[in-house]
C-alpha cells in the first residue's frame, strides 16, 4: 500500500511539474501585460520589490538576428530590479533599438509574473532593407541655385543608381554601391559594420571610389565658386579609399578610428587660375589618419526631440606635403521637450584648422560636408577657424500612422507621417587669413525664418523653410533629412 501511495505520489508531481514547464513556456503568449512601452501605466503597485528577468522573448525579426537586438538593452537575463526601475529600461530599450534604424516601430513589455520571475517581450517591425534609387539630380549645391542662377541647365545633371541595403546579413551592416554618369562620372562601394567580435563592441568600415569631373570649382569669389568648364574633357580624375575601426564599449559611445588614401590629379589650367589650389602642381597623393569619439542619447537620431548628441573629431591629412593639415570639430546637439507638443532644439558647430596658411582645398567651411547656415544655402565661406550655433522652437502639428493593410508587404502597413512647425535663428562666424573679395568672411553672420518639417518612413524628412540673411535677402529653401 505505502509502495502504490509512493507511486501516485510521485506521478502526481511529475504532472505538476510537466504543467508548470508548460505554463512557462506558453508565458509570453497569454500571460497578462504588466506592463508595456506602448502603455505607460504599471499594473502592478509595488515598485519596490525585486523582480527577476526570467527570459526575453523577440519576435518580428525575420531578417535581424537577435543578437543584435539584445546589444542595445541595458538588462539581461536573471538581473533583477524593482518594477519602476525595469520601467525605466524597457523605455530606454525602445528608445536605443529605433535608433539603430533597422525597425519602425518596437514594443518592450513585460508579460505574467511567477513569484519574483519575469518574462520580457520585445517584438520589432523591420524596415524595408534594400532600395535601389534611380537619381537625377543638378551638381549645384541645390535644387534652387541650378534653377534660378543656372536656367535649369541640363548639361548640369548627374544620373544614376545608387544600390544600398541597410540591413545585408541581419548584423545592422549595411552595404552601398553607386553608379553616376553625365557631368560627373564616379563608381562608389561602401560597407559598413562588419564585426570582429561575439561582444559586438569592436566592428570595421571600408570603401573606395573613382570619379572624373568636367567642372572644378578653382576658386570663391563673392562667396560663390568659380568654376572652369573645358567642354566635355574631364579636369579632374581622383581615387579614394578607407579603413575605419569602431570600438562601442557600452551603449551611447562610440570610438573610430580611421586611415584613408586620395589621389587627386588636376589639370593644369587650374593652377594657372589658382596657384594655391593646392601647394603644388600635378598630381597630388596624401594619406588621412582619424579619430572620432561620438555619444548618442537622444529619443530619435535622424529627428530628435529630447536628449544631447555630440561629435568630437581630429582627422591628419598629409604628412608633410603637398598636404599638412590638423583639423579638430566638435558637434553638439541639445533637444528639451516644453511638453507633450513644443521642443526647443539648440546645435553648435565648432571647427579648427591648423597651421592657418593652407591651399584652397583645405579651406571649405561653411557649405560643405553638411555645415550650412540657413539662409545662406546659395553661398560657400572658406576659413581655418570658426563656428555656428542654430536655435529653434518647433511645434508638432499633425501626427498619424498610415496602414496599408498589405499582407506581401508587412513592413509598409505602418507608415508614421509627423508635420511640426518651427521658427529659427542662426549665428556664425569664420575666420580666413586672406578674406579677398569675399564678404561674408571675417565678420558675424545670422539669420532667423520659419518653416514646417515633415518625418515619415525610412527616416526620411523634408524641410521647407523661409529664412532671412543679415544681407537682407531671404527665400524660400528645401532640404532634406537633419543636419548634425
Amino acid at each position: 500500500m505505502r509502495v502504490v501511495l509512493k507511486n501516485v505520489i510521485a506521478c502526481l508531481g511529475i504532472l505538476l511539474s510537466c504543467y508548470e514547464a508548460d505554463c512557462q513556456m506558453n508565458l509570453t503568449d497569454n500571460a497578462i501585460t504588466i506592463y508595456s512601452t506602448n502603455d505607460s501605466s504599471l499594473s502592478a503597485k509595488d515598485t519596490n520589490r525585486l523582480y527577476v528577468i526570467h527570459d526575453i522573448f523577440i519576435t518580428g525579426n525575420s531578417k535581424t538576428k537577435p543578437a543584435i537586438i539584445l546589444r542595445e538593452l541595458s538588462f539581461g537575463v536573471d538581473e533583477e530590479y524593482p518594477l519602476n526601475v525595469i520601467a525605466d529600461k524597457f523605455r530606454k530599450a525602445r528608445r536605443q533599438l529605433m535608433n539603430t534604424g533597422l525597425f519602425h516601430d518596437v514594443t518592450v513589455s513585460m508579460k505574467g509574473v511567477t513569484g519574483h520571475d519575469v518574462d520580457v517581450k520585445i517584438d520589432v517591425k523591420e524596415k524595408w532593407y534594400v532600395w535601389p534609387k534611380v537619381f537625377l539630380r543638378p551638381v549645384d549645391k541645390s535644387f534652387g541655385e541650378w534653377w534660378n542662377e543656372k536656367g535649369g541647365n541640363l548639361d548640369r545633371i548627374n544620373y544614376g543608381i545608387r544600390l544600398s541595403h541597410n540591413n545585408f546579413t541581419g548584423r545592422n551592416d549595411k552595404l552601398k554601391a553607386s553608379f553616376m554618369n553625365g557631368y560627373t562620372r564616379q563608381v562608389s562601394l561602401q560597407y559598413y559594420g562588419l564585426w570582429l567580435d561575439r561582444d559586438l563592441k569592436w566592428s570595421t568600415n571600408a570603401g573606395i571610389s573613382f570619379g572624373k569631373n568636367r567642372e572644378v570649382n578653382y576658386m570663391t569669389l563673392n562667396n560663390r565658386q568659380v568654376p572652369l568648364n573645358d567642354g566635355n574633357k574631364f579636369l579632374r580624375t581622383y581615387v579614394g579609399g578607407f579603413l575605419q575601426i569602431t570600438y562601442r564599449p557600452a551603449i551611447k559611445t562610440y570610438h573610430t578610428f580611421g586611415i584613408s588614401y586620395a589621389y587627386d590629379e588636376v589639370a593644369d589650367t587650374i593652377f594657372k587660375l589658382n596657384p594655391h589650389y593646392y601647394s603644388r602642381t600635378g598630381v597630388i597623393q596624401y594619406p588621412e589618419f582619424l579619430y572620432k569619439l561620438s555619444y548618442f542619447d537622444v529619443d530619435y537620431i535622424p529627428y530628435p526631440t529630447k536628449g544631447f548628441m555630440g561629435e568630437i573629431s581630429l582627422q591628419k591629412k598629409g604628412l608633410n606635403t603637398p598636404l599638412n593639415l590638423w583639423q579638430i570639430t566638435a558637434k553638439g546637439s541639445r533637444s528639451w521637450a516644453l511638453n507633450e507638443n513644443y521642443f526647443v532644439n539648440l546645435k553648435g558647430v565648432g571647427m579648427v584648422k591648423l597651421p592657418f596658411s593652407q591651399p584652397y582645398t583645405a579651406k571649405q567651411f561653411i557649405g560643405f560636408d553638411g555645415n550650412f547656415l540657413q539662409g545662406y544655402e546659395y553661398y560657400v565661406i572658406d576659413g581655418v577657424a570658426g563656428g555656428y550655433a542654430k536655435a529653434s522652437l518647433s511645434r508638432s502639428v499633425f501626427k498619424t500612422r498610415l496602414n496599408l493593410s498589405s499582407q506581401k508587404f508587412k513592413c509598409f502597413n505602418d507608415i508614421p507621417i509627423r508635420l511640426y512647425a518651427k521658427t529659427f535663428v542662426n549665428a556664425g562666424y569664420v575666420y580666413n587669413t586672406i578674406a579677398g573679395q569675399n564678404q561674408l568672411t571675417n565678420r558675424m553672420l545670422y539669420s532667423a525664418g520659419v518653416g514646417f518639417d515633415l518625418v515619415t518612413y525610412n527616416d526620411f524628412i523634408i524641410k521647407i523653410e523661409w529664412s532671412f540673411n543679415r544681407l537682407g535677402q531671404n527665400g524660400l529653401y528645401l532640404h532634406q533629412r537633419n543636419d548634425f
